[in-house]
């Protein structure tokens, strides 16, 4: 696996936050959910804390599937920042790729079962609880606390390794989401892999950006995952030390 290089910093350019919401034509959300709102608050406030010459638009990934908007959209100094799977085909970013088999829930599942030999949950509406972050950069990989979701939903908080049971299967993730990121030759980005731990581990999905549970690294006096997202896509350095360990290869460079 290789991973991409990325080109130069974008301190200059646009980037363009693609939402499954309407928005107005100054880029104001509206019909977007409370969560939805918080993200895209979230990752403009990184893009700006980062790179403060860029321009940011908000697009409803609903106005790209027209065949003007395929004419009339190019790539130039753009950076494509999808909070959302939901994209056409035709939208060529460096993340295509890997968005486009996250699409495949039923196929990563199927993957992981066979390639992994892990157990396969048989409900198609069936849904984790829990968020593995993943940091993937052009040196390797970082994983951080995990995520979980309480009784309320979109109720997210921060669990440590440390509690029981998540020692017990911490190796057993980790490996998973190297496994899985090296197949699909993932691209720097911050990463969820969603799974549960009800009936041993269980994979769910995979999400190629910093998804709603990531809204709880949000306010806790250090870098959140969006922050990282964006440095990850510019190839900005990391603003800050993402803990003792080193971060682990996927691969020699």
């Amino acid at each position: 696996m290789v991973i991409p290089t990325l080109k130069a910093p974008n301190r200059n350019g646009r980037a363009s936050i693609i939402v499954n919401a309407k928005v107005k034509q100054e880029g104001r959300l509206i019909a977007a959910s409370p969560v939805t709102e918080r993200m895209v608050n979230a990752l403009k406030e990184a893009i700006a804390g980062c790179s403060p010459e860029t321009i940011i638009e908000t697009v409803a990934v609903a106005s790209l599937w027209s065949d003007q908007a395929q004419q009339h959209t190019q790539m130039g100094g753009r950076i494509y920042c999808p909070l959302t799977i939901q994209l056409p085909c035709w939208l060529d970013f460096p993340g295509q790729s890997i968005y486009q088999a996250c699409q495949e829930i039923n196929a990563r599942r199927q993957w992981v079962s066979q390639q992994l030999n892990l157990p396969l949950c048989s409900d198609a509406n069936w849904l984790g609880d829990h968020w593995l972050p993943i940091i993937v950069t052009t040196n390797g990989i970082q994983f951080l606390p995990l995520i979980y979701e309480g009784m309320m939903p979109n109720a997210y908080e921060m669990v440590s390794w440390d509690l029981p049971p998540y020692q017990r299967y911490q190796s057993g993730l980790e490996n998973l989401a190297q496994a899985l990121l090296k197949e699909l030759k993932a691209p720097p980005a911050v990463y969820l892999l969603q799974f549960s731990l009800t009936q041993g581990l269980l994979f769910d999905r995979l999400w190629p950006f910093p998804a709603a549970p990531a809204i709880a690294t949000v306010n806790h006096g250090y870098p959140n995952l969006y922050t990282y997202h964006w440095c990850c896509l510019n190839n900005l350095p990391l603003p800050i030390s993402l803990g003792d360990r080193q971060p682990q290869q996927l691969l020699s460079l």
